[in-house]
């Protein structure tokens, strides 16, 4: 599974920009995707998290200005808005599944955010 991320850019503080994402390969309908961040010499943490079904997590930080949604088993998208100096990040998208008994996680490359004046 290869995880296509996309989206990323420079915003000021306030602005907002819509991250994408694709899965590619055997994805099974029933998962979750979901995005995280990181920050050079810090631990990667989960910001937003979806199941197929719909039902949505966020990082406290984000709540209330992101939103994470898809439209299908193999796509994800966020739109991050009100944009924060701290929100600067190395951003990447996840996907989960079980394959038989076991959770399989898959982790794509970053597209990088900077929110800067």
């Amino acid at each position: 599974v290869q995880l296509q991320a996309s989206g990323g850019g420079t915003v000021q503080p306030g602005g907002s920009l819509r991250l994408s994402c694709k899965a590619l390969g055997n994805v099974p309908s029933d998962n979750i995707m979901g995005w995280y961040r990181q920050v050079a010499e810090k631990d990667r943490e989960s910001v937003a998290g979806i199941t197929t079904g719909g039902s949505a997590r966020y990082l406290d930080d984000v709540k209330g200005r992101f939103t994470i949604s898809r439209d299908n088993a193999d796509s994800v998208t966020m739109d991050m808005t009100n944009l924060k100096p701290e929100d600067t990040a190395l951003y990447g998208c996840h996907v989960r599944f079980l394959r038989g008994t076991d959770w399989v996680d898959y982790w794509g490359q970053g597209t990088l955010v900077t929110v800067s004046s």
